[in-house]
């Protein structure tokens, strides 16, 4: 069991409830939210696509805020879109996600679980499958759910009206999205829904959805999404700038090691600390990358990989590198007065690294704040510009 479940010291009700609070970025009814809050059994909804195979650290702030509900008593209802999953969720994108089979959906949905169980007391979540209201409907229930909203209600939601001033297209399926999500809410009886940021519109549809099947209405938290390993974008699979829970130990503190400077305090919430002010960039990061490898896997295979890492990538490395600011190695070259030829045939040579990864081209942009290795013996701690 990984570590995310030992709690430091048990703490009480009410300070529970004031971190769910404080971790919310919104809370659609807050008042109705409190009273609900306060009652037992208190059913909270998260719903989860597997439209790929693996959960990533973006995924560990609303499972966390799960289990806080799970510790003061509520039913946590983990929604699988084994049904809507196949549509693939619109939010966020700038153009149509494609579509996956049935065959992957269901061969993801166990490695989902699996994984949210390193978090979740996953025994005491009652797991739904929303196959199970959707499949076995005959289609004049589809008509009666679809006639009750207008496409200029779904059309409001600001990913499709960038889509469609760029000229992309929005799939009739996509815009069916939000009313399946919605109606999941009506299905489980839900009091409270939580998501990312990204995720209000689907929501908010939700309550809309439970007031028009005269359901009481769900309240709504949004939370903050977690930005990429890039430190630019949201973290995402499809961005190829995530941290996953499937990576091995060593992938893990590999890619914790690059992430920028900037992002660290954010990374550091994931794990209930913050990083010392005065510590070492270096050192503040390998400090948070044996944290999420414990979390993840165990405190034996977070040393290890420190280890691993150790002996790989700073071996040799000095304690205080030459400190430059600069957005490409081109930058850097220049502020070492170094010949295009002299970096070509270093960079041809494999005598250049930007952490511990082989630089293979002299136009090489640096992805965020890291070591730079020229040659054995040059080292220059770059600060993205």
């Amino acid at each position: 069991m990984s570590s995310i479940m030992k709690e430091k010291k048990k703490k009480s009700r009410d300070a529970i409830i004031q971190e769910i609070i404080g971790s919310a970025v919104e809370i659609i009814d807050r008042k109705s939210f409190v009273k609900k809050i306060e009652r037992k059994k208190t059913r909270v909804k998260f719903g989860i696509d597997p439209t790929a195979p693996d959960l990533h650290l973006g995924h560990i702030i609303p499972l966390r805020m799960l289990r806080k509900f799970q510790d003061i008593g509520c039913i946590i209802v983990l929604i699988i879109g084994d049904f809507t999953g196949i549509i693939g969720d619109p939010s966020d994108r700038s153009a149509a996600r494609p579509m996956i089979t049935e065959k992957d959906v269901r061969r993801n949905m166990k490695k989902y679980t699996d994984q949210a169980s390193r978090i979740l007391d996953i025994k005491k979540c009652e797991i739904r499958y929303n196959s199970e209201w959707f499949s076995k409907r005959r289609f004049s229930f589809f008509v009666d759910m679809f006639s009750r909203f207008t496409v200029q209600r779904v059309l409001e939601r600001d990913d499709f009206q960038k889509r469609i001033r760029s000229g992309s297209d929005v799939s009739i399926l996509e815009m069916l999205y939000p009313l399946f999500q919605g109606y999941d809410s009506v299905a489980v009886s839900s009091d409270i829904e939580i998501g990312g940021t990204d995720q209000k519109f689907n929501l908010l549809m939700g309550r809309k959805m439970q007031r028009r099947f005269h359901v009481p209405e769900q309240d709504v938290i949004t939370l903050p999404l977690l930005v990429g390993t890039d430190g630019a974008k949201k973290m995402s699979k499809s961005f190829g700038n995530s941290i996953n829970f499937s990576d091995t130990p060593d992938e893990i503190f590999g890619k914790v090691m690059s992430v920028s400077d900037d992002v660290l305090p954010v990374y550091y919430g994931l794990v209930d600390e913050r990083p010392d002010k005065q510590a070492n960039p270096m050192e503040s990061k390998k400090r948070l990358a044996f944290l999420l490898v414990e979390m993840l896997h165990d405190s034996g295979k977070a040393k290890k990989a420190q280890k691993n890492f150790e002996d790989t990538f700073q071996k040799g490395r000095p304690q205080n590198p030459t400190r430059i600011i600069a957005s490409s190695l081109g930058d850097t070259a220049r502020a070492m007065h170094m010949s295009q030829s002299e970096l070509r045939r270093l960079v041809k040579q494999g005598a250049v690294e930007f952490e511990g990864k082989k630089v293979d081209s002299v136009s090489f942009q640096y992805p965020a704040d890291g070591v730079l290795r020229i040659g054995k013996k040059m080292f220059f701690q770059i600060k993205k510009k």
